[in-house]
């Protein structure tokens, strides 16, 4: 991919080596001019961004101010989401607008799913190489 940006998968839990290897991404979200770096799990299965809860305290959200809600399927599907637009930058790429569903559940990953981080990215999974390339969406198409 010309112009990507390549990573290497992360180690999510030590006991299972590379069996729990899993592409997260370092990001930096911005909401209401507050910034926080944070890693994102690209998660193709996802049909949504996901916010975990404490993502949004840290970021000064608030929940009584969120008050659009969305709800979650699958093992999320038990918590209260609602929308957050915030903005994101990725390596160095031009900042984007995500739109999460903030949720209620808290110890959960950050969740870059289908819509919308992969529709403003491209992304190209090598896992026998335990590596991902990212790169823009080409606004030229």
């Amino acid at each position: 991919m010309q112009n990507a940006e390549r990573y290497s998968f992360t180690v999510a839990d030590p006991t299972f080596g590379a069996a729990s290897l899993r592409p997260y991404l370092p990001i930096i979200l911005t909401y209401q001019g507050k910034s926080i770096t944070s890693s994102g799990l690209l998660d193709t299965g996802a049909a949504v961004n996901v916010l975990p809860h404490e993502l949004g305290i840290e970021l000064g959200a608030v929940w009584e101010q969120a008050t659009t809600p969305l709800q979650l399927t699958g093992n999320l599907a038990q918590f209260e989401a609602r929308v957050l637009i915030m903005s994101a930058v990725v390596a160095q790429f031009n900042p984007v607008q995500l739109v999460f569903a903030w949720t209620q559940a808290s110890g959960i990953p950050l969740l870059l799913g289908q819509a919308n981080f992969f529709l403003e990215f491209d992304v190209c999974f090598y896992r026998s190489q335990s590596a991902f390339e990212i790169k823009p969406k080409d606004s030229s198409a």
